[in-house]
Parts: structure tokens; C-alpha cells; sequence
């Protein structure tokens, strides 16, 4: 691409980032009232706010064990503790960072830098992570779509997680089926037309390779599923703390909804957007725009605050070596 090209995309970038914050902040200041929220924000209760914390926070170390396992299977081995390191650091970095695969982004950074030759492993092993997380989600979705049908009017809610969760199903096929391999092979000159081929088939290779590894697939995807149940229910403890008395049920069906809402490239971590969703959908639920907007707001102040030890990880090692700590990896202790 020459750099005229750059630059014009990099522009339409960063309009379509001021269209989409400017449209969702409108959005969300014509259906709230400042006072009344600051109102709900200010009278929080907190005991339920640091229980979410709590449970946002002790999911990184199961996390960060699956991910030494997925990377075991790709005969990469690291110590749990720099992983767990990467992954803390990886929640700061997604805070500044379009979407949360901005932290995917620098996961994958950090470890091809430790394992010179392995950058395949951590792509397909983060990438497979995401997918592992997108399908728990959705599993819970389907859930809570049993469990809100006729009892919770979300509308149209319901029916687009039921499109993911068979879009779901079909990217399992795309990326795990044998037989689908030659089809597939079919796009690779269109691929090369638009220079996406080698980016593609690094990430189709990297995930594709856990095929021979079903047992590793499954345990994974178990404690995914475990790890994303309680992520959901710390969505509910913020809304507690807001006094949005709902039971956790409309959660699960709005969890998964919010988390593909997190991914959205058009602006830094959510903003705005999420704001916007929580306002939407908790209105179908007959619950009052102030308070859903506050739940919005202390749900963003919930990744803040869990990603400070990243923050402090990255700033001591700057202040230490005058660059992120990245140690040769026969140093590992």
C-alpha cells in the first residue's frame, strides 16, 4: 500500500471513530440525567463493586495456566509467573488500545520477542484462547437464551446472540475439519490479491494444529466456561452496587452481547459504545437509564482498576531497564 493510502485510511479511521463516540455519547446524554446519575454513582455500594474486582482479578491465574498449557502442546514452555505478568500487562495495554484484542496484540508481542522462532505458537495459542472465550460465552448465551425466553422482553437481543452462536459453530468447523482444508485452499489467490494470506494462514495454522490435542481442547474449554460464569456474574455485582435489583439470568444473555459490543474497533476500549449498549438493553428490562449508565460506568472503572498491577508491572520495569522487561528466555528462574 503506498503511503498516500496509509494516510487515507488511517483518516477514515479516525473519522469513524468520532462518528461512532460522537453518535453513542449523544445517545447516552439524551436518555440521562446527569444529576440523577452522578446521584446512583456517588451512592454505590461498594462491598459489591470489590466483589466483582475479586472475581475479575482471580481469573487470571487459571487463565494464565491454560495458556501454559496451550503453549506446552506447541512445545513452548514458560514459568506461570511471566505468564500471568503477560496477561496483567496485557489488560493495562487494553485500555488504550482499540478493543480488547489490542491485549491479544501485545500477549502475542511479548512472547515472540521471549521465544525468538515461536511467533506461530503464540499467535495460534492466544488466538485459540479468544475463540475458546468467544464459544464459553456463547454457551452461556444459549443459556440464558433458554432461560429469558418469555420471561425477559430484550428483543431483538435474543435473536442476534442465537446467529452468533451459530456463526460459532461454524467457524469450529472451518478451523478444526480436515475436509474443509481444500475449499479453503480455493480463496488463497484472492488472499494474496489483498495481502492477507500469510497473516491468515499463520493464525489458521497456529489453531488448526490443536486438532491433535482433543483432550487439551475439551479441559480448556471447561474451564473457560467456569472462568467466563463467574466474569458474568461480576457484571450482576456491578449492577448491585447500583441498585439494579435483576437476578443474574438477563446477564448471561447480555454478557455475550457486551463482550462482542467490547470488541468494536472504532473506539479506545469501549468507550462510549458500552455506555450506549448498557442504557439500551438494561432499558428493555424496564430498568431507569441513570442507573443503567451507571453500571455501564463502574463496569469500565472495574477494567481500570483491574489492570493497575499491569500498569505498575510495565512502569517498574521502564524505570528499571528504560524499556519493558523482556528477559532472555534462559534467565527463566
Amino acid at each position: 500500500m503506498k503511503p498516500r493510502g496509509r494516510f487515507e485510511s488511517r483518516v477514515a479511521r479516525v473519522a469513524a471513530t468520532l462518528v461512532v463516540t460522537g453518535a453513542c455519547t449523544a445517545y447516552v446524554l439524551w436518555k440521562i440525567d446527569l444529576g440523577r446519575t452522578a446521584h446512583v454513582l456517588a451512592h454505590a455500594r461498594l462491598p459489591y463493586f470489590l466483589g466483582a474486582v475479586a472475581i475479575i482479578a482471580l481469573a487470571v491465574p487459571p487463565m494464565a495456566w491454560r495458556w501454559q498449557r496451550l503453549l506446552s502442546a506447541r512445545n513452548v514452555e514458560d514459568n506461570l509467573g511471566w505468564l500471568t505478568r503477560t496477561y496483567l500487562v496485557s489488560y493495562a495495554a487494553g485500555q488504550i488500545l482499540p478493543t480488547s484484542l489490542g491485549g491479544d496484540a501485545v500477549r502475542i508481542f511479548e512472547g515472540s520477542r521471549r521465544h525468538p522462532g515461536k511467533s506461530g505458537a503464540f499467535a495460534g495459542s492466544v488466538l485459540l484462547e479468544r475463540a475458546l472465550g468467544g464459544a464459553a460465552t456463547l454457551t452461556l448465551a444459549a443459556v440464558g437464551f433458554a432461560l429469558a425466553v418469555g420471561r425477559y422482553d430484550v428483543g431483538a437481543y435474543l435473536w442476534v446472540e442465537a446467529g452468533f452462536i451459530v456463526i460459532t459453530i461454524a467457524a469450529g468447523v472451518v478451523l478444526f475439519s480436515r475436509p474443509i482444508r481444500r475449499p479453503l485452499a480455493r480463496l488463497v489467490p484472492l488472499l494474496r490479491m489483498v495481502r492477507l494470506e500469510r497473516p491468515l494462514r499463520t493464525a489458521y495454522e497456529g489453531v488448526h494444529a490443536y486438532r491433535e490435542h482433543p483432550r487439551l481442547l475439551a479441559g480448556s474449554f471447561a474451564l473457560t466456561l467456569f472462568v467466563q460464569s463467574f466474569r458474568v456474574a461480576a457484571i450482576w455485582l456491578v449492577g448491585l452496587s447500583v441498585g439494579v435489583h435483576l437476578s443474574p439470568r438477563p446477564y448471561y444473555v447480555m454478557g455475550p452481547m457486551l463482550f462482542l459490543v467490547m470488541l468494536v474497533p472504532f473506539t479506545i476500549n469501549g468507550l462510549a459504545v458500552r455506555e450506549a449498549f448498557f442504557v439500551n438493553f438494561f432499558g428493555k428490562l424496564h430498568v431507569g437509564p441513570d442507573k443503567a449508565f451507571a453500571t455501564g460506568f463502574l463496569f469500565f472503572l472495574l477494567a481500570v482498576v483491574v489492570s493497575l498491577p499491569g500498569a505498575l508491572i510495565l512502569t517498574s520495569e521502564v524505570l528499571r531497564t528504560g524499556r519493558p522487561l523482556r528477559r532472555p528466555i534462559d534467565s527463566r528462574e
